[in-house]
């Protein structure tokens, strides 16, 4: 993190503007900085690596520190602010999580993402631009694009007192209907606690490039024309290693179907099913509302079974006269419970009598005080469609999952990917089998690990603090937490808490969208992508608005 300052814009010397902070006042100097004119003496006791994290995000935001500028070196910063290192060390570490920071060796602590102020309706924002040093600033977007303030430039004063942190809540006025999430993705927000995403900012750009280059070195010609439906081997080899390491699960390369994410496994999975008389799969419910929309848009029924503390209800499930089912076992979105043993082997004799199991393991990497569970079709291959991605190891954006389907519906599931695209882009896939068998994603998937953990943890303390009627759901692994209120912690709806949230800037979903049956009123929290310092002023935003709301 060693560097010194070379953008011509950053520092000023400070004699040049004020005669009373010359190199002959000692205690004028003291504690001060040309650098950004920092003075120690405004940050809080015992709060000052948590100020200079917030004046370094402001330099950011407004300019000051441009995209490509290197910090001081921590020794030089610490020895102008009189402070120990450890305190510039520690505001350098939260925004280099936040994305915004990156070591670079002997090129020291450079800029590396500002963020993004305008979104165009309807599109996926990310709440940071990222640039290489020297690169142009990309150009702005249309006056009518809706602005998004950046969780950097968050203000000292009250969410609810910002003009600027009052947008609509309209994602919320009406039952969520199939453009749901585009309409709010698209909603502005100073920070954006969805959940299911993770921590973008820690893509391995290095090393997919490093993959990249690699890969292109060695691609022949006939490797760019049109390729097998079911994926490369390479990938289809390097995906089969991964679930052996990972997972339980021993698979042939032939028995994978690369898929462009889980959302296109469900649609042709509803599309075999049909041609095989089957109309309606059960889901759990609480269940994935976005999953649910997948597969009744294919025209599938989704009747509801429901979830307690052991998992999916089978007696339930037997009640409903249903002949697939899809699960989220190892994690269940989004209670976070575990699909206990006994209730396995309750599955597994519901399945030999014909049932079919689709599991979704859309997040089971990401675990923090449990041992890992063993994956469904890892016991029971001949009823398992097991589908999962790396949208949640890597980035959504790749749009590369995978399908192990049973023997039953593999030349099916083959014929209706083949009519649907005719596969997956090839390099991409390519790229992604070397970082699997490199190890890179292994160890990024370590490095995740710790990161989120303590986001969780921050997320658990702001709960306690600000939201102390809440009850926390499905802490042990994941990306999201789960709350719920009881009879007297929220008397107004789910929905409504979510809209006064997001007209203060922060964003949540309702668990009753999760929910097909009545349930309590609650909300799911993503932590993945946020800093410690966004988690806990989102939760207190949202506290703040269940007190205005009323309780």
């Amino acid at each position: 993190m060693e560097g010194s300052i070379t953008h011509p814009t950053v520092a000023a010397s400070a004699s040049a503007f004020s005669p009373s902070a010359s190199a002959s006042s000692p205690s004028a100097a003291a504690g001060s900085s040309d650098f950004l004119q920092l003075r120690i003496g405004e940050a809080p006791a015992g709060g000052r690596s948590v100020w200079l994290a917030r004046e370094l995000r402001r330099a950011i935001a407004d300019g000051r520190l441009p995209v490509g500028s290197r910090l001081p070196a921590t020794r030089v910063l610490a020895a102008d602010l009189r402070v120990s290192r450890g305190v510039i060390t520690e505001a350098y570490r939260r925004l280099t999580e936040d994305g915004q920071l990156a070591g670079r060796g002997r090129g020291g602590t450079v800029v590396v993402a500002a963020p993004v102020t305008t979104a165009a309706k309807g599109a996926v924002s990310t709440p940071y631009a990222h640039r290489t040093a020297g690169a142009t600033a990309a150009p702005s977007a249309p006056p009518s694009a809706a602005p998004s303030a950046a969780p950097s430039a968050v203000p000292s004063t009250s969410p609810s007192t910002s003009p600027a942190a009052a947008p609509s809540a309209a994602p919320f006025a009406a039952p969520p209907g199939p453009e749901i999430f585009d309409e709010l993705r698209a909603a502005p927000a100073r920070i954006d606690l969805s959940p299911g995403v993770p921590d973008l900012s820690a893509f391995p750009r290095t090393a997919w490039l490093r993959a990249e280059r690699s890969v292109l070195a060695g691609l022949a010609s006939t490797e760019l024309g049109y390729g097998d439906p079911r994926g490369t081997p390479a990938l289809r080899l390097a995906v089969v290693n991964w679930l052996a390491r990972n997972r339980g699960i021993r698979a042939d390369p032939d028995e994978v179907l690369i898929v462009a994410g889980t959302a296109q496994a469900l649609g042709l999975i509803a599309q075999v099913l049909h041609q095989d008389g089957i109309w309606e799969i059960a889901v759990e419910d609480p269940g994935s509302l976005g999953a649910r929309q997948h597969l009744r848009h294919w025209q599938l029924a989704t009747p509801p079974v429901p979830v307690d503390d052991d998992g999916i209800r089978v007696d339930a499930l037997r009640a409903s006269g249903a002949r697939a089912v899809l699960l989220t076992p190892a994690h269940q979105f989004p209670t976070g419970v575990v699909l206990g043993g006994g209730r396995r082997r309750e599955l597994m004799r519901w399945a030999a009598d014909g049932g079919l199991i689709v599991e979704d393991d859309y997040d089971a990497e990401h675990r923090y005080d449990r041992a890992p569970v063993p994956a469904l079709r890892s016991l029971l291959p001949e009823q398992v469609c097991y589908a999962g991605s790396v949208s949640k190891l890597l980035a959504p954006a790749l749009r590369v999952g995978w399908l192990l389907p049973p023997p039953k519906y593999r030349k099916a599931l083959v014929e209706a990917k083949r009519f649907a695209d005719l596969g997956n882009a090839a390099l991409p896939q390519l790229v992604l089998a070397r970082l699997m068998e490199s190890g890179e994603l292994e160890r990024g998937l370590r490095l995740l690990r710790r990161r989120h953990r303590r986001r969780r943890d921050a997320m658990i303390a702001a709960i306690r603090d600000r939201l102390p009627d809440a009850t926390v759901h499905g802490a042990a692994a994941g990306l999201h937490l789960t709350i719920t209120f009881g009879r007297d912690g929220c008397r107004a709806s789910d929905t409504d808490l979510a809209a006064a949230a997001l007209a203060r800037g922060v964003k949540v979903q309702p668990l009753s969208w999760h929910s097909q049956r009545p349930s309590p009123p609650g909300l799911v929290l993503g932590y993945a992508a946020r800093t410690a310092d966004e988690i806990t002023e989102g939760v207190a935003v949202v506290g703040e608005a269940l007190t205005r709301i009323g309780r």
